[in-house]
């Protein structure tokens, strides 16, 4: 088995779904390692436009399985609503697989996650209110309920009585109140549940025939490095782990089978949700950067937060990953400006920084930049690096030289097809 695990290098949105949606021509299988519904990864092929939230990227291509692996937290009510939204337009979902380990996303994870932001006073995280932290913050806690437990009655009763037990008075629910949604959130789970045995696995025997039979396999993240739950700017992260390291234990790959790391680069700097962002540019620069590239959160419609390329953080994301290559996304957005600025490190009254520091010091950080001259010419039609304008090839190598990885594609538009392959 030979595994290439596609990640972000950025605060998340870099483009990886095209990527993997591309990539997965020559994949046999793909895997969602991690996250739940609350980003999106939006796709462009023949089939439309696509903003999948679960789904892993690779369901377009007939004869790929798809596995949404363990590490993942999955609402069951819009995992059943974008099969079907898939199914309606003529997408086959039989090679879709659900991990019976994957934990499952409730509704009580909602109203926790509101409160919990409410309780920040001012200092909200800006979570898509999907109920993610919780999920996974339950899991940890061992209260969460597996996607294995929706086929067992017994089980799953008795998991949501020790679920609401645990949140009860978080909810301000009293021991009759917590019964009664206890009982209609079990009718609600065994309907999923039986809806979605079909699909429901045990992924061991799954990565078992993979190695055995030397199976191409594509492992795709969600978010960013910058957006890591250890290595990210804390606490405005996610709360899984969407590195490379994170595709072996949520996808149950052992790390020896990864032979190729492919980070993902947006040409520029966007982020959803609350905390810093060296380069965020608030004025004309961000705005065009936001209209041009359509820069608004697949999965909350939220405008993203825009700036020049910051490549403190994609050093920082490729040294995590070991990156192998560098996967160059919406340079096309870029083709009318006349000048460019890019980020190679962070000044502060402590020093200089060219790796991301510990989240105390954001704060205090500057950005550096280098200016470049910019092409005025359209990309969009070109399909092979030499013929790219040469402010183009030299913005390119810029970020191939900062962070000291090659390139591997670049893409100059939304369609898979508009992309270069290097």
């Amino acid at each position: 088995m030979a595994a290439t695990v596609v990640v972000g290098t950025q605060w998340g949105d870099e483009g990886k779904g095209k990527v993997v949606d591309y990539l997965a021509s020559r994949a046999e299988a793909v895997v969602r390692f991690q996250g739940g519904a609350n980003a999106g990864h939006t796709i462009v092929n023949d089939h439309g436009e696509w903003r999948l939230h679960l789904m892993p990227s690779g369901i377009f291509r007939p004869g790929v399985l798809c596995l949404l692996g363990t590490g993942t937290v999955v609402d069951t009510a819009s995992l059943l609503a974008e099969m079907a939204d898939l199914e309606s337009h003529g997408i086959s979902v039989a090679g879709f697989r659900l991990s019976d380990r994957a934990q499952v996303v409730l509704p009580p994870f909602l109203q926790v996650e509101e409160r919990e932001e409410e309780l920040r006073g001012g200092g909200e995280i800006g979570t898509t209110g999907r109920g993610i932290g919780p999920a996974y913050a339950t899991k940890a806690a061992r209260f969460g309920i597996q996607a294995g437990d929706l086929l067992d009655e017994s089980r799953l009763r008795e998991a949501l009585d020790l679920l609401f037990g645990r949140y009860r008075a978080w909810l301000g629910l009293d021991a009759a109140e917590a019964k009664h949604q206890g009982q209609a959130l079990l009718g609600d789970l065994i309907d999923a549940g039986q809806r979605l045995a079909p699909y429901i696995v045990d992924p061991a025997p799954l990565v078992a025939g993979w190695i055995a039979n030397d199976t191409a396999l594509l492992m795709e993240g969600q978010l960013g490095v910058m957006r890591d739950l250890d290595w990210g700017i804390y606490p405005f992260v996610t709360s899984s782990n969407p590195t490379a390291g994170g595709a072996c234990s949520g996808g149950g790959i052992p790390p020896r089978f990864i032979k190729q790391v492919t980070g993902v680069v947006k040409a520029y700097t966007t982020a959803v949700g609350a905390g810093p962002v060296p380069t965020e540019d608030v004025g004309a620069v961000g705005q065009a950067l936001r209209e041009r590239g359509g820069e608004y959160g697949a999965t909350t419609g939220r405008p993203r937060r825009c700036g020049w390329l910051d490549l403190v953080a994609v050093r920082y994301a490729c040294l995590l990953n070991g990156t192998d290559g560098l996967a160059i996304t919406k340079l096309d957005v870029l083709d009318e400006l006349e000048e460019l600025q890019v980020c190679v490190r962070y000044r502060s009254p402590e020093g200089e920084y060219d790796l991301v520091p510990q989240a105390r010091h954001f704060g205090k950080l500057e950005p550096v930049y280098v200016r470049l001259p910019g092409w005025r010419r359209p990309t969009r039609d070109i399909r092979k690096l030499e013929d790219l304008p040469a402010e183009a090839r030299a913005y390119l190598d810029l970020i191939c030289e900062q962070t000291g990885v090659p390139l591997a594609l670049v893409s100059v538009g939304p369609h898979r097809d508009y992309t270069i392959h290097v």
